[in-house]
């Protein structure tokens, strides 16, 4: 079966009733975890975005708490998972701010991990692809969020 394409669904949503949209939605939230989590943020969590940014960042910090330093292989493929958490995250919020929150504070984590990364040259790399990441878009951003963010990249920049 071949998906309908977002031009095709906008009409086809709009001829829909109240009651068809619900039950519509209630499928799609059945169907898939990550369409009841974005549905969840949607719902209650869109609306108090600072809420949000501190909820994600606890479950950050709390991924980094429960590494167990079996081998360095265990350790680099639970950072790779919590990355992947921060980044759905995200993508559900498409907020700019939200992102350069979320990953500044996941490479301060990182950072402050013990035992070190500074040995493993994989995770020297993706904590410098997420410090590149941030810069582009903290050069989108608005001119006093700019400076305040920079000031903030070049303490975790002299790591």
């Amino acid at each position: 079966m071949k998906a309908a394409s977002i031009r095709e669904l906008k009409p086809a949503l709009k001829d829909c009733s109240h009651a068809e949209l619900l039950e519509i939605t209630l499928k799609l939230a059945r169907f898939k975890k990550e369409n009841k989590e974005l549905l969840t943020y949607l719902l209650f969590e869109a609306a108090d975005e600072e809420q949000y940014i501190r909820q994600i960042q606890e479950e950050i910090t709390t991924g980094f708490e429960e590494i167990t330093a079996r081998s360095f292989f265990h350790i680099k493929k639970s950072i790779r998972k919590i990355l992947r958490m921060t980044k759905t995250a995200i993508r559900y919020s498409k907020k700019k701010e939200t992102e350069v929150e979320l990953l500044l504070h996941f490479v301060k984590e990182i950072q402050a991990f013990r035992p070190s990364i500074k040995r493993s040259s994989v995770m020297v790399n993706l904590r410098q692809r997420q410090l590149e990441r941030v810069e582009k878009l903290v050069a989108t951003l608005h001119e006093d969020l700019q400076y305040d963010y920079q000031l903030e990249l070049e303490q975790l920049s002299n790591y």
